[in-house]
């Protein structure tokens, strides 16, 4: 897919659950560059239309377009038998609901895609890439020269296998964890630019993000308990979510499913990796201090980390404490 094939202004249209739009401040639309052609997208919506496939959500024009270009791979293999409706928009992502052929198991599934601006501006991405292998959609580690140089000059080929590997990555990563029992929804398939996992919900109703549920005290303590053990888990995987907060937590039938794992970071071999760590513990304690959990996140990040025989270098990671609080102050100086 040549992603350049894209032009987009500072703001995406956005989409709510069943498609309905919202616009950002600028009030634009993505679109496709009238200078460049579009021969994949083409060739993608052509194939589509020559096998038969119609699908029941309503897109639009430009989207579908989109949207045909990066999950037409999961029609063909039959992965996929119908697109039911979005059921969750955002800035880098959309979620769709999926339905499989008559008789796959799960009958129904979630394709993640990604937005055209994901390739275009990662924000930050190199906090996050430090140590990281490059990987293709697949998750296999690229060992291509010519491709390995486009990457770091960000060359339009480079940007394009950047945003390939930054799907791969969270590929990669959600197999990793998802067999090592941790709540997420299990990853199925990825292309260059989706990926299809276990949809959390029914066909009615998708699961809503933790930040939206007010709990119980005895369920919130529960739930809490089962955060920090998925922390625990991915840590001892040697895996930091990097983005973790109660928006990339889904509340389902008295469970949690932890989702968007693109930034997720090796805890040996990213110089942030304690500072982003501990970013991650204290959203997860803002959010269950709301629900009337109390947890003191400094103490309960270093306990987790030292736990595994990692040092916290301050040499490092000078900034990962607030030098204003003296508790923080206390915290660092007691390492």
């Amino acid at each position: 897919m040549n992603l350049n094939q894209f032009q987009e202004p500072d703001e995406f249209e956005d989409f709510g659950e069943n498609g309905t739009r919202f616009f950002g401040s600028r009030k634009k639309e993505y679109r496709l560059n009238s200078k460049k052609p579009a021969p994949i997208l083409a060739e993608a919506q052509g194939n589509a239309e020559e096998s038969g496939y119609t699908y029941t959500y309503n897109a639009s024009r430009h989207e579908k377009q989109w949207l045909m270009s990066s999950i037409h791979q999961f029609y063909q293999e039959d992965w996929i038998e119908d697109i039911l409706k979005m059921v969750r928009g955002g800035k880098e992502a959309s979620i769709y609901l999926c339905s499989r052929p008559v008789g796959s198991s799960p009958r129904w599934i979630a394709a993640k895609v990604y937005r055209p601006r994901r390739f275009r501006n990662l924000k930050n991405d190199h906090l996050y890439r430090e140590g990281r292998d490059q990987l293709d959609t697949s998750g296999r580690v690229i060992h291509d020269d010519r491709s390995l140089h486009a990457m770091r000059k960000r060359t339009s080929y480079g940007r394009e296998l950047l945003h390939a590997s930054w799907i791969g990555h969270e590929f990669h990563t959600m197999q990793l964890l998802a067999d090592a029992g941790v709540d997420l929804p299990r990853p199925y398939a990825s292309s260059e630019n989706a990926i299809l996992m276990d949809f959390i919900g029914d066909e009615n109703i998708s699961a809503p993000t933790l930040n939206t549920v007010t709990l119980g005290s005895g369920e919130a303590h529960q739930l809490f308990n089962r955060v920090v053990f998925n922390i625990e888990l991915m840590l001892s995987f040697n895996r930091i979510h990097a983005d973790l907060s109660a928006y990339n937590i889904l509340y389902w039938e008295g469970g949690i499913k932890l989702i968007d794992f693109p930034q997720a970071i090796h805890p040996d071999e990213n110089r942030n990796a304690y500072r982003i760590f501990a970013r991650d513990v204290e959203k997860v304690c803002a959010y269950f201090a709301t629900q009337g959990v109390e947890a003191d996140p400094v103490r309960l990040a270093k306990s987790m980390w030292l736990a595994r025989g990692r040092r916290i270098n301050p040499q490092i990671d000078p900034a990962y404490l607030d030098p204003e609080k003296e508790e923080d102050r206390r915290a660092w100086n007691q390492q």
